[in-house]
């Protein structure tokens, strides 16, 4: 039965009692100390109470209105102590209240009620604060900087522990109430609308019972930069390369705006205190420079230009280019920017009359007489007499390259056509005789030198043949691709020293659309880290299947002393190529375990059909086999 449960029915039982009898009440219930306990958590304190007016009354002690403990005097039963509260709160024999440890949640109004069937009810109550002494109490402000203008500034107090009765908050030692420009609230202070003249120490002092402390925080309002005055010395409408000119830059702020001079977006490091000296100034030099100043604090900037004109060369060297235009003329251009006055370009050869300041571009109609040469553009400053030259070319021969990939169980070919030239050569594709373009079976990559085939069919014979034709107005190169299906070329097996791991290389040719690999092998079982699958009826089996990408693959734990051959078979999706050459290794032969024959040396023309030579020996020749030696070993022949 629960703490609640138990005191409704002994209420109950008052209610009849007093219903049958009459409600008198001779009980007393009386404070045996004072009714407004202050505690420091952690320590033991009691609420004591007197208790007279009849035997085997029932104690009731409610924790604001939750019922905490029931006690029946005189009673062998121990007090029943709400479950959550049993490790602090304990009923006395008195009836007074005990709370050990007290922790901090238990400050509450504490009643304690005597009830008794036929004499009523008596009660008084307690009020019960657990402080804790202060520590480590601290200011923070919120922004991190009052700045003038702004809406509000908050300075909020912290600390380790402590339970605060009083606050009280102060500036410059003057004590401040809530009005029309501070707001106190709990644990902080508002500033409203913030000025300079907030600017000073503010305080907050905390009490309670057992301790008190106090924060102190120095604020200062911060405000600025203002209209900056900038000055160029000495001032001249202009100046040419080797003067010299010192610009200054000065404004009001608090703290003191920092000075930055800017010449285009580089910052220039060289200024001090807002001065910045230029010696020996080229023309580079010469444009708009920007003071910035800036308040650190409040990160509020002001800026203010300044134009410093500089007579000088143009910047660097001429830069010449040629461009395709519709891809039937070409675009020469030559540019040499910056300077004082700008250098006047022009392509002498191409057209005397034409010129252009800083830049020029000229269209000429593309011919064989400007394949290969190389035009000059002449650049002339009052300064300087320069030049640069550019030379077009149409597309050189070039190879296309092919490859393919199978995902979600369809082909895709990518095929790859680049031709060197200048400008840069365009491809146009065709399959057959058909232009091909975007769609959903081809795609041209947005520089057109790759074509995409998706879901491609092998053995579909329209679909084989494909053109790229790479243009510029100077020419064109034009190769045909004709796609075939899969196949192997250059296949070669390598043996370690050991011959325990053999290395299977192979090429494809260059138009081959190729997307996998069955590697296949014929001989002994072999426990390798390839996965076995498939076999033929010639004894050949699959022991691992690799993408089309690759062009090598080890296989682990050959047994040096047993024969096996490899094969490679290519793969397009489904359509299986024809198998590659075979391979064969294994033990070096013997002839009834007699050595003949140096490394190199084979016999017999039977399975192998190798010419014999340095065989010798042994009655049946004819029955010779050929083993492929590894380096090291002694051919040997078996009859």
């Amino acid at each position: 039965m629960t703490l609640q449960e138990k005191l409704e029915r002994v209420c109950l039982a008052i209610f009849f009692s007093l219903s049958l009898q009459g409600a008198y009440s001779q009980l007393v219930v009386t404070p045996a100390g004072p009714t407004v306990v202050n505690e420091i958590a952690g320590n033991n304190v009691t609420l004591s109470v007197s208790l007279s007016g009849a035997s085997e009354a029932a104690v009731v002690w409610f924790m604001g209105d939750l019922p905490v403990g029931i006690w029946i005097i005189d009673s062998s039963v121990d007090p029943d102590i709400a479950e959550n509260h049993k490790d602090v709160l304990k009923i006395e024999k008195s009836g007074s209240l005990s709370f050990v440890n007290v922790p901090l949640g238990y400050t509450s109004n504490y009643t304690v009620e005597m009830t008794k069937s036929g004499l009523g009810k008596a009660s008084t109550t307690f009020t019960l604060k657990i402080f804790e002494n202060f520590q480590n109490l601290t200011l923070s402000t919120q922004p991190d900087f009052a700045k003038e203008g702004t809406d509000r500034f908050t300075l909020h107090y912290s600390m380790m522990q402590g339970v605060v009765e009083q606050q009280m908050w102060f500036f410059n030692g003057r004590e401040i109430n809530t009005n029309s420009h501070y707001v106190v609230e709990q644990r902080s202070l508002v500033i409203l609308g913030p000025n300079r003249s907030d600017t000073g120490q503010y305080s907050v002092h905390l009490t309670n019972p057992f301790s008190s402390t106090t924060a102190l925080k120095n604020v200062t309002v911060r405000y600025g930069p203002d209209e900056p005055i900038l000055e160029a010395q000495p001032a001249k409408p202009f100046y040419v390369v080797g003067d010299s000119v010192s610009l200054s830059c000065q404004a009001e702020g608090y703290p003191q705006p920092t000075v930055q001079w800017l010449f285009g977006v580089q910052i220039l490091a060289n200024s001090n205190k807002g001065v910045l000296n230029l010696t020996n100034v080229q023309a580079s030099q010469g444009g708009v420079y920007t003071c910035s100043l800036l308040n650190e604090e409040t990160n509020e900037k002001r800026q203010k230009n300044l134009t410093l004109t500089v007579y000088d060369r143009p910047v660097g060297n001429p830069m010449c280019s040629v461009k395709s235009v519709n891809n039937t003329d070409l675009q020469y251009h030559c540019g040499w920017m910056g300077g004082t006055p700008q250098a006047q370009l022009s392509f002498p050869v191409l057209n005397n009359m034409s010129t252009g300041a800083g830049h020029i571009s000229l269209n000429v109609t593309a011919s064989d007489n400007l394949n290969g040469k190389t035009v000059e553009c002449m650049a002339y400053h009052p300064l300087e007499q320069n030049r640069c030259n550019i030379t077009a070319s149409s597309p050189v021969e070039f190879l296309p390259n092919v490859t393919a990939v199978d995902p979600d169980d369809k082909i895709e070919v990518t095929i790859r056509c680049v031709s060197e030239a200048s400008p840069q050569a365009v491809v146009s594709w065709y399959r057959g005789s058909e232009a091909v373009t975007n769609g959903t079976t081809h795609q041209i990559s947005n520089d057109t030198t790759q074509l995409e085939i998706r879901d491609y069919k092998v053995n579909n014979p329209l679909l084989q043949n494909y053109t790229c034709m790479c243009r510029n107005p100077l020419g064109r190169q034009r190769r045909e691709i004709l796609l075939q299906g899969p196949s192997i070329s250059d296949f070669s097996v390598f043996l370690n020293p050991n011959g325990t791991t053999v290395t299977l290389t192979w090429e494809v040719p260059r138009t081959s659309v190729v997307t996998g690999f069955d590697i296949q092998m014929k001989g002994p079982g072999q426990n390798s880290t390839a996965t076995h699958s498939g076999g033929s009826s010639d004894g050949y089996r699959t022991i691992l299947k690799i993408p089309g990408s690759d062009r090598s693959v080890e296989i682990s734990n050959i047994d040096p002393d047993l024969t096996y051959r490899f094969r490679v078979i290519p793969k397009a999706h489904q359509t299986v190529g024809e198998p590659s050459e075979v391979h064969r290794i294994g033990p070096a032969l013997t002839h009834w375990g007699m050595d003949t024959g140096p490394l190199g040396m084979s016999c017999g023309s039977s399975v192998d059909s190798v010419t014999p030579h340095g065989c010798t020996g042994g009655e049946h020749p004819e029955l010779c086999h050929v083993s492929q030696a590894v380096s090291g070993q002694t051919v040997r022949c078996l009859s």
